[in-house]
């Protein structure tokens, strides 16, 4: 179990480089405690309310440390309201290719919408920030902004191969 865990893991890492976001392409990180908690089943992707939120450049990101909401510091400003957007994932078990593959679409803010952020991140929401596990960050590699407009956030795709 202990190899299978670490083989998963080492092919996270690699399947994270398949997200494009607004300013390009993005390195995805999950933080440490990702996995340990989806294999307990403390995160259940397919069932749970997932959100995703924005966080500015003067966030600092610790995947070793930072496991839970109440550890990212969020964007304000008009449109975005603290602790993000509901998303709907999905998981599938692609048996053909020996993979689980798991979505989180396009995320949009609409309307007057004036916001900077550096960083998306996503987690299973509990309703308590300090409570709410983290899933994964993307950091942008540069801050994007919206000025009176939308603020789009591209569909980010996770494959963990079986090996």
């Amino acid at each position: 179990m202990k190899k299978t865990l670490h083989t998963l893991f080492a092919t996270l890492a690699l399947a994270l480089a398949l997200f494009a976001g607004p300013a390009g392409a993005a390195t995805i990180h999950a933080p440490d405690s990702f996995l340990y908690d989806a294999v307990r089943g403390q995160i259940v992707l397919g069932t749970d309310t997932i959100k995703c939120g924005l966080a500015p450049s003067t966030y600092t990101y610790n995947r070793a440390t930072h496991t839970k909401r109440s550890d990212v510091t969020e964007v304000t400003g008009t449109g975005y309201t603290a602790g993000g957007q509901t998303v709907t994932v999905t998981v599938t078990n692609d048996t053909t290719n020996h993979k689980l593959v798991i979505g989180i679409p396009q995320i949009v803010w609409t309307g007057s919408t004036t916001i900077t952020a550096r960083q998306l991140f996503c987690y299973k929401s509990t309703g308590t920030a300090s409570a709410d596990p983290l899933i994964l960050f993307a950091d942008f590699g540069a801050d994007v902004s919206s000025s009176g407009g939308t603020f789009t956030v591209n569909a980010i795709t996770l494959e963990y191969t079986h090996p």
